[in-house]
């Protein structure tokens, strides 16, 4: 029914998906975890996250900025 009304009144649309949102912005502090299973090249070695990922206590702050930093969005 959008789609149907956004052609209809020549509106552009943008879409994007959200299930995978938080997986998509930028770290602004450094972050590391243990290997994951099955990956261990050595004892005692971290790995350096550059993306956020499901579980960090930082990946809602960091969405948050990055949809916010495309400006045409308004976000309170």
């Amino acid at each position: 029914m959008m789609l149907a009304v956004a052609a209809v009144n020549n509106w552009k649309g943008r879409q994007f998906d959200i299930i995978t949102a938080y997986l998509n912005s930028d770290l602004e502090e450094e972050t590391y975890m243990e290997q994951p299973a099955g990956y261990d090249i050595g004892k005692g070695l971290v790995c350096k996250v550059l993306k956020a990922i499901y579980g960090l206590k930082q990946a809602p702050r960091a969405w948050y900025k990055t949809l916010k930093s495309y400006g045409e969005i308004w976000i309170p």
